[in-house]
């Protein structure tokens, strides 16, 4: 069988750069310790690894770089969103946020109004696949405490105008969060001029790490209540959590092999040119993905005709074919690996009217993506599509 094709990088990019690999490994065997537990060598030198790591990411994102401790590890964008959502929100309060989201913000949105007394807007997209900042402006009520906004869709590759949302924001008073997931390492965020007071990453996408690692950049002058409580090597006499961040956001042993592979991550984004030349390399290929699908009949797009603010992610359907049966034939027929179904963000597809037929197929672009990946695909859809054409031609009745 010819090597995978494997486009479904807006899950979580693969392969990792050889880099990453290498440093996981090496750091894990040579300092694989509890950071901060104790005064040894090796406990010092992995508890020296997260601070410069916080100290990169603060910068990375733009956040306020006198203030490192507020980048919080986590798990995932999902455990930092939770930790966000439920800090910030209480009995009362309304929420307003987006069609465009995951089920890592719906959900737990969801809980808290069915559970807790809150309540939510969700604003839609437009045609073209964005949220109007004058949308947002408009669900602002009196009692609104968070907006949170998903900064690169993974459905549908559009990137939001979170800083003229983050000012609707800021003059209105009310904290703005946004989930980087899809952004973070592939468009470039800076949470000050953007006035984001809030955002949640996690490691395993466009930032090359590994799964399991993820985390929080909350701005100095925002607090984020505790949900939570645990051990954290540190004042273990004191019979609650620390107010102190990262204290405050952090829980138990962290994923020290993750936050290797997050450092040695950003050394390679930084060795292949920056996010912008990687940002070219995929949309350029993305470009290619849908001129092809564009030209073939039978083949239906969404919201991709411009790459502008479009991060490397392209969703489409056959005309006649179930999103999974597209799925499975590109796999076992062509040895292309894609995303099916409705990709945890229902809303999105409840809004396109894609969800009674069971979602769609995205194809996600990595940085190790090549033109030779894309003609390939370009060529399994034509087939794919002549397939699902003649299936529907009549057949001929003898007499």
């Amino acid at each position: 069988m010819d090597k995978l094709i494997y486009l479904d990088n807006a899950s979580t990019s693969w392969p990792k750069p050889d880099n990453v690999y290498k440093f996981m490994v090496e750091f894990y065997r040579s300092c694989g310790v509890n950071p901060g537990r104790s005064k040894s060598n090796k406990a010092v030198e992995a508890g020296n690894i997260i601070e410069d790591l916080r100290k990169r990411l603060t910068s990375f994102f733009g956040g306020d770089e006198d203030t490192p401790e507020r980048l919080c590890f986590g798990y995932n964008a999902t455990e930092a969103l939770n930790l966000i959502i439920q800090g910030l929100l209480s009995s009362g309060d309304h929420v307003v946020t987006t069609n465009l989201e995951h089920n890592s913000v719906i959900r737990p949105i969801n809980h808290l109004v069915r559970d807790n007394g809150v309540r939510a807007t969700y604003v839609p997209f437009n045609e073209q696949g964005f949220v109007e900042p004058d949308d947002i402006k408009k669900a602002i009520k009196s009692n609104t405490k968070l907006v949170i906004v998903n900064h690169g869709s993974n459905v549908l590759g559009t990137v939001q105008p979170v800083a003229e949302i983050g000012a609707i924001c800021r003059e209105a008073g009310v904290t703005f969060a946004i989930d980087v997931s899809q952004t973070a390492g592939m468009v470039p965020i800076n949470m000050k001029e953007m006035n984001i007071d809030v955002l949640a990453f996690t490691g395993h996408k466009s930032l090359m790490g590994s799964t399991g690692i993820g985390g929080i950049c909350v701005r100095k002058h925002l607090d984020i209540r505790h949900t939570r409580s645990g051990g954290t090597g540190t004042q273990s006499a004191f019979p609650f959590h620390p107010d102190e961040y990262p204290y405050r956001m952090e829980y138990g042993t962290p994923n020290m092999v993750g936050i290797a592979s997050l450092m040695a991550g950003l050394d390679w984004i930084e060795e292949a040119g920056g996010i912008d030349a990687i940002y070219t390399h995929e949309t350029k290929l993305a470009r290619k993905l849908i001129d092809g699908f564009h030209q073939t009949e039978g083949v239906i797009t969404y919201c991709c005709d411009s790459m502008e603010n479009h991060i490397a992610t392209v969703t489409m359907n056959v005309e006649g074919l179930k999103a999974g049966d597209v799925g499975i034939m590109l796999d076992v027929d062509f040895n292309i690996a894609t995303r099916t179904g409705l990709h945890c963000a229902p809303l999105v597809h409840k809004q396109l009217g894609l969800v009674d037929i069971n979602g769609a197929v995205r194809f996600s672009i990595g940085p190790f993506n090549t033109d030779e990946h894309i003609n390939a695909s370009i060529e399994a859809i034509k087939e794919i599509a002549k397939r699902a054409r003649e299936m529907k031609r009549p057949t001929k009745q003898s007499t």
